[in-house]
């Protein structure tokens, strides 16, 4: 965009020993044309962003006329005015200065003799390379996301289109604001990532597309507005040029189609993905399985499979409805993390967790790949994850997920959401869970805290609260106060009391292990879900 400022800067113009008279802070006018004129009435005649060239030789003496030349020029948006001095005035009237300058209209003077129709030629040849080149990108923006449709590209390749276009830092966030992906520009990205969550629930766009300037930030909403689902924000410092705005909402319009896309895709995929994972469930050698399996894309001759299963971290801290919504971002995360990793599984949502079956390569290591895939998933939504021991065939598909089902089944509520958890590492919950629905384990757990039950009324702190921690912590009973917070002989006599209730000495190893046994039974949940 060509401004009075740049004008100014041109070797023809300055040729003319230019000096700025009034407007001095309004030089960042666009001009839009050039226009010579000697007319004392010219501002009915002008469009907005004209720059006015003149000798001044028909414009009147008297403070009045002059103010009103100014007046006209202003309410028809002129860019400029620049008056050649030496034919009418050889120093412009002081009445046309101030009349310029309360009005922040640019006045210049050109203090040496210069052909106006040099001036005009020069400035409608920046004018018309400028149109030129604007044109030149609007199609290279067009013929960009045009070929990102017809290829039905995802956020992966839409971002990195942007980055290209517009040579600077690329956020793709979600309507709550988190970092979805993003594409780093010529600065430091971590500066321009810090702190993201608070700075964007600052900016408020005020239509489809907004620049904030305190963040520097161009703001483009995905999506309608009452269904925005995230934002795309492109690093802008300066007010971004309309060739800017334009990359910025094609991208949204092409992120938004995707989505589109991607959901009817995703829903057929989906429930064929559930089917194959309960049908393997049910009965892993059913030739029919095996053969809708195999056309699905998942290779049913390779180095084994393993079952995993992921449950958003905090589950159930967000009802059924947030559920739902942490479950299908699993999903998501899950087929992400299967293209990183270069696997094809086989990805289920069911009521509380995710399913997965993930095929070995014939020499990767089982273990490894198990890791690596979780850990994508976790980097892109936090969650516990649970694997069960690799098959070395699809026929054995059911006892890989049925453990790591097992294993999920076993982790109490609020487990670290750190790492892979195996068989290996649930021990003694592990059994418990399995023999959950036991009447001899539920008989036995009801008859070892059945005393501390019965005297919770009549006591004044929690006793099972009191005898698990004491249990947990039976080698510090500095630990066990500081988990209770409070003193150690408070503790003791504490200690005195649910002995004295439950007739035993907790000094008793087997005393305390069926203590331990029956608590970690009331956790483990009776009922094990199946498909």
């Amino acid at each position: 965009m060509l401004t009075v400022a740049d004008v100014l800067m041109m070797p023809m113009v300055r040729s003319a020993d230019p000096v700025v008279l009034a407007g001095v802070d309004h030089l960042d006018r666009p001009v839009r044309w050039v226009h010579p004129t000697e007319l004392a009435d010219i501002g009915p005649l002008l469009r907005g962003g004209d720059l006015v060239l003149t000798t001044g030789i028909a414009m009147a003496e008297s403070p009045e006329a002059l103010a009103g030349f100014a007046q006209g020029l202003v309410e028809t948006e002129a860019a400029g005015l620049f008056v050649e001095l030496g034919r009418r005035w050889s120093t412009l009237p002081q009445a046309l200065v101030d009349a310029c300058d309360a009005r922040g209209l640019p006045l210049v003077a050109l203090r040496r003799e210069v052909r106006f129709a040099a001036v005009t030629q020069a400035i409608g040849e920046r004018l018309v390379d400028e149109q030129l080149t604007e044109l030149r990108e609007a199609q290279r923006v067009h013929d960009t996301f045009t070929e990102l449709g017809i290829s039905e590209a995802g956020p992966d390749e839409i971002l990195g289109a942007v980055q290209q276009l517009s040579g600077a830092a690329v956020v793709l966030e979600s309507g709550q604001h988190r970092v979805l992906d993003y594409r780093a520009g010529p600065g430091d990205v971590t500066l321009f990532l810090d702190d993201w969550e608070r700075r964007s629930r600052n900016v408020r766009l005020a239509g489809r597309t907004t620049w904030d300037e305190s963040n520097g930030w161009l703001v483009t909403r995905l999506g309608r507005r009452e269904r925005g689902w995230g934002r795309l924000v492109i690093g802008s410092a300066t007010r971004p040029p309309q060739r800017l705005v334009a990359v910025a909402e094609r991208a949204a319009a092409a992120l938004a189609m995707h989505r589109l896309h991607d959901r009817n895709r995703d829903s057929h995929v989906r429930r064929l993905h559930q089917e194959l994972v309960v049908a393997l469930l049910s009965n892993p050698s059913d030739a029919e399985t095996l053969r809708r399996v195999d056309l699905a894309g998942i290779p049913v001759e390779s180095g084994g499979y393993v079952g995993v299963s992921l449950r958003p971290a905090l589950a159930g801290s967000h009802g059924r409805s947030g559920l739902a919504a942490q479950l299908d971002e699993i999903v998501a995360a899950s087929l992400r993390a299967a293209e990183l990793v270069r696997v094809t599984p086989l990805v289920a949502a069911f009521e509380t967790d995710v399913r997965v079956l993930l095929p070995i390569a014939t020499r990767a290591d089982p273990i490894r790949l198990t890791d690596r895939f979780v850990g994508q998933v976790a980097e892109r939504t936090s969650v516990t994850a649970s694997a069960g021991t690799p098959v070395p065939q699809l026929q054995g598909a059911d006892r890989t997920l049925r453990e790591a089902m097992h294993v999920m089944s076993s982790l109490p509520e609020g487990q670290s959401a750190a790492g892979v958890h195996r068989l290996e590492d649930v021990h003694l919950r592990g059994l418990l869970a399995l023999l959950a629905d036991d009447e001899r384990v539920r008989a036995f757990a009801d008859r070892e805290l059945a005393p501390l039950r019965d005297a919770a009324s009549r006591a004044s702190f929690d006793l099972l609260t009191t005898t698990r921690a004491v249990i947990d912590n039976w080698g510090s009973k500095s630990a066990a106060a500081a988990q209770l917070r409070i003193s150690r002989p408070a503790l003791y006599d504490r200690i005195a009391k649910i002995e004295l209730i439950l007739d035993a000495r907790l000094d008793d190893a087997e005393v305390r292990s069926a203590l331990h046994v029956a608590l970690i039974s009331e956790e483990v949940p009776r009922t094990r879900r199946e498909p």
